[in-house]
């Protein structure tokens, strides 16, 4: 066994939230013997989701949470997401809003939007990039505004758009690049389970991880909502996203306050 497939075994401690425990998602790692090997990995693993029947009646009703959530939290979030749009028109110009590709449930690819936190062709320097490499130089491509977005996470209210469409969900795994998901589905076998469900806003692995934290722990954070979802677990995750947000953007306007007084 691989150190990235054992760490799928691995049980991390805390309380609350921050407890993990191994995934019960009764599927197995990798494809079957008899399936085509003509194939890219990435597109047999997306259609290996999209094959795998894991639909519940709870799923119906946490779309039902997203829609309602997403509408309710656009029209409160329109007038500051107005203001964020002239912040960076002002001190970074056009475009105000990044769109890039993702995988969505089933290795379908969609379009993901965000406000434009980093300098213009920001992306093409930092696309050979992953993980922790990735977020320090990251770091030194944010724009002024968009350093204290990332901070508080506000960079990312575009995408209650993506979920009204139903392109992804309140909660569930980080959609990510197409770029990488081969080379992870290479890495970690069971990294094709994160489709069965839409990518989400927020998910178990953005409150739990830390820079230390490989992608094969993430995953077990992902797989472990995914086979535990449900609106209780949901309704925990988004109240805990909140109160870490306002804890952010408590933290980044402190030194502020702080140096005119």
């Amino acid at each position: 066994m691989s150190d990235s497939q054992r760490a799928l075994h691995e049980r991390s401690g805390g309380t609350g939230l921050e407890d993990a425990s191994p995934p019960r998602l009764a599927i197995t790692g990798g494809p079957a013997d008899d399936e085509p090997r003509g194939e890219p990995i990435s597109v047999r693993y997306a259609r290996m989701a999209d094959a795998f029947e894991d639909r519940r009646q709870i799923d119906l009703a946490l779309r039902t949470m997203d829609f309602a959530i997403a509408a309710l939290a656009l029209l409160v979030a329109a007038p500051l997401m107005a203001i964020i749009a002239v912040g960076l028109w002002a001190t970074a110009g056009r475009p105000v809003l990044y769109r890039g590709d993702r995988i969505g449930r089933a290795g379908a690819t969609f379009s993901i939007v965000k406000f434009r936190t980093l300098l213009p062709d920001a992306e093409q320097r930092l696309g050979p990039y992953l993980g922790n490499e990735l977020l320090a130089l990251t770091a030194g491509e944010a724009t002024r505004v968009g350093r204290f977005l990332r901070e508080t996470q506000l960079d990312e209210l575009p995408q209650l758009w993506c979920v009204l469409t139903g392109r992804m969900s309140i909660v569930g795994p980080r959609p990510i690049r197409p770029r990488f998901f081969e080379q992870l589905c290479e890495e970690i076998p069971q990294y094709w389970q994160r489709l069965v469900v839409p990518p989400g806003i927020t998910g178990f692995a953005q409150l739990r991880m830390t820079r230390e934290m490989t992608w094969a722990e993430k995953l077990v954070h992902d797989l472990e909502y995914i086979a535990d979802r449900s609106v209780r677990l949901y309704l925990r995750v988004v109240l805990a996203t909140l109160a870490r947000i306002a804890r952010r953007c408590v933290a980044s306007l402190r030194p502020t306050r702080d140096a005119g007084s």
